[in-house]
């Protein structure tokens, strides 16, 4: 029973570093790169759809990226959504596909960026934190029910305390990466 709950700690808190991950990825760094655009959304005909399901991406150069809608009638949805996303480009209309360059990024622009992954590096590990709280809670109420005994619950929280260190450790050797990646000319 302890071993099952240290377990979906363990799948949780990994879910959680590979959410940090994949928010990593959409921070842009010196390449671009079509997981950027992950998070955004278009209005297509009237319902909410990620723009990776429609379009396909081609990055030409380290600072160019060709999106090329399935359906040219999505173009202008696309092209607005691409607009109004937090990645700072105005993508240009050829008719048949749109072209976004990205700006040289500037000394200011790599700290602000280096922020945003600090943010989000900080909401993972609390995130991980939440998974060994309720964790922790759990084995406490299996303690006062009754159902194990107080040395077992002290060894499951040695060992979740670990699980929670080698998750923490996990974001933070990400986030040294992604530092290292945004602060690279």
């Amino acid at each position: 029973m302890i071993n099952d709950i240290l377990n979906e700690a363990d799948d949780k808190m990994t879910k959680s570093v590979e959410a940090t991950r994949e928010e990593f990825a959409t921070i842009r760094a010196g390449r671009v790169n079509p997981s950027m655009f992950n998070k955004i959304v278009v209005d297509y005909y009237g319902s909410p759809t990620p723009l990776q399901q429609l379009a396909s991406f081609t990055a030409s150069e380290a600072r160019i990226i060709l999106v090329s809608p399935y359906d040219v009638g999505a173009m202008a949805a696309v092209e607005k959504a691409i607009r109004d996303s937090d990645l700072g480009v105005n993508p240009a209309n050829d008719g048949r596909v749109l072209r976004c360059v990205f700006p040289e990024l500037t000394e200011e622009r790599r700290k602000e960026y280096i922020k945003i992954a600090r943010a989000k590096a900080e909401d993972g590990r609390v995130a991980v934190r939440n998974i060994r709280r309720h964790s922790k809670q759990h084995l406490d109420r299996m303690e006062k029910d009754g159902d194990v005994g107080k040395d077992d619950v002290t060894g499951a929280e040695k060992r979740l305390d670990l699980l929670t260190k080698k998750h923490t450790d996990q974001i933070d050797d990400t986030l040294k990466a992604k530092e290292a990646e945004l602060l690279e000319v």
